[in-house]
């Protein structure tokens, strides 16, 4: 029979484990992180069932000197209190998985069969070299909340794919978190002491994000008085986030493009190369796929982009994290006053639940924040939350009925009021609906337009929108 630890610090564990294992394997039991290292050593073990939180020394601590001594023995970790830091270091640490109690017996099971079928009897007595292995990490380090299973999946690929210094494409709507997820892939690399940057590519003017990205000479070009590095060179033994990757203009994909391949960079003006030591993560709420179809994204570009690919779930599809997130941000807008209110109502989380957020985690923030400030009582109800009567996003709002004769009368009513100027007037009219459908969330407004980022923000500026 194959031999597993049981490391847990309560007996009724260890107890539960032997009544439904004990006929498939033979178990160990230690019930301390010190005594477990004091077992692993057996050469017959073949596998660790681990809890995270334990007197004296932690399962995470653990962890990390199982396999500097045993580098290649597989451990699962279990966990009643879970969070994204204990997740992420779990999985950067190399444990090959975590269970979140309570579990079912039967995935409990099947995850053994494939931890042991994956690992071989025998292991290398090589251990790690220290300086491979991240340092520990506080729990505030990744400000991330979520215990649903989808975000567990997350937490999984960031611990994964962080230590190794590879190129993560991250997608999802707007509004999901994708630059917290970036800052945790940096923050549990080996690059960690070194810069974090991040630059948004929508928000910048094609003109500049050039410069912005890989800096410029003097002399360039009208106004540049002095020589300046860019993103790529300040980043430098560090990580380089390019946030809505897709709004890059082909001219910058194609420079973007040399970059990953030749790890050099040239700057405007400039005549020789510079070597860059630069991580980079790119994210985007555009189906590249998409973009890739209609010419606008290059496809060797794409490729070099996705090599691991993390898809950020939207709030209204993970349930119970919507309040949990909800709650934390109703401390962060109350910790300097007492007066605020400290808590949600039963209805109030009801209606929490309902609303789909279109806007994800930055509309959930704002809604809070405004709630705490018009609120009367400790407690918010759901009298006092202000969402849109529609819990439908923006994207799924149906035209009503009849929709090309009440356009008609329109466009009649509006050459008869501005005419000569009928183009204009009825473009801010257009822009500022979608700005209204979107609650001026405007990523959502240029999808409901069918345009770039950049052609709407010059269309608000156009029109006094912004």
């Amino acid at each position: 029979m194959e031999k597993i630890l049981i490391v847990d610090d309560e007996r009724n564990v260890h107890y539960s484990f032997r009544r439904v294992l004990s006929r498939e394997y033979e178990l160990l039991s230690a019930f301390s992180g010190n005594e477990a290292l004091g077992k692993i050593d057996d050469p017959a073990l073949r596998l660790i069932l681990m809890d995270v939180r334990m007197p004296n020394r932690d399962g995470l601590s653990t962890l990390e000197e199982i396999k500097r001594r045993r580098p290649t023995l597989p451990v699962i970790m279990m966990t009643a209190f879970v969070s994204a830091e204990t997740a992420i270091r779990s999985t950067t640490l190399d444990a090959d998985d975590y269970l979140v109690k309570p579990f079912d017996i039967e995935t409990l099971k099947q995850l053994i069969v494939r931890t042991l079928q994956k690992h071989t009897a025998t292991e290398e007595p090589a251990s790690l070299p220290d300086e491979a292995r991240p340092e520990p990490l506080s729990p505030e380090a990744v400000p991330m909340l979520g215990n649903s299973q989808a975000m567990q999946e997350v937490y999984k690929i960031i611990g994964k794919s962080a230590a190794r210094d590879i190129t993560i494409l991250i997608t999802g709507e707007s509004g999901t978190g994708k630059e917290l997820v970036a800052h945790a892939l940096h923050t549990y690399s080996q690059r960690s002491n070194g810069p974090f940057l991040a630059i948004n590519c929508a928000a910048i003017p094609d003109s500049l994000l050039e410069s912005e990205l890989f800096g410029h000479e003097r002399g360039a070009f009208s106004g540049a008085v002095e020589s300046r590095p860019g993103k790529f060179e300040l980043a430098q033994g560090g990580t380089l986030f390019l946030d809505e990757i897709g709004d890059m203009p082909p001219l910058l994909q194609a420079k973007l493009l040399r970059v990953l391949q030749e790890r050099e960079i040239y700057r405007l003006g400039g005549r020789r190369s510079r070597q860059i030591n630069v991580r980079i993560i790119a994210a985007t709420n555009q189906a590249l796929e998409t973009l890739l179809q209609d010419g606008r994204f290059r496809e060797d570009l794409y490729y070099r982009l996705n090599v691991v690919r993390i898809n950020l779930p939207p709030l209204r599809e993970r349930g119970e994290d919507i309040l949990l997130i909800a709650k934390h941000l109703l401390q962060l807008h109350t910790q300097d006053n007492k007066n605020d209110p400290q808590e949600f109502s039963p209805d109030a989380c009801k209606k929490l639940l309902a609303y789909s957020w279109p806007g994800n985690v930055r509309e959930l923030e704002n809604v809070i924040a405004q709630t705490v400030l018009y609120s009367r009582g400790p407690v918010i109800t759901g009298e006092d939350l202000t969402l849109p009567a529609s819990s439908a996003p923006a994207s799924s709002i149906s035209p009503p009925p009849n929709v090309e004769a009440a356009l008609n009368a329109t466009l009649e009513e509006l050459f008869a009021q501005h005419a000569g100027n009928v183009l204009a007037r009825s473009e801010q009219l257009v822009v500022g609906k979608a700005l209204e459908l979107s609650r001026y969330n405007q990523v959502q407004a240029a999808r409901l337009l069918g345009v770039s980022r950049n052609v709407l923000r010059e269309r608000m500026k156009r029109y006094n929108l912004l």
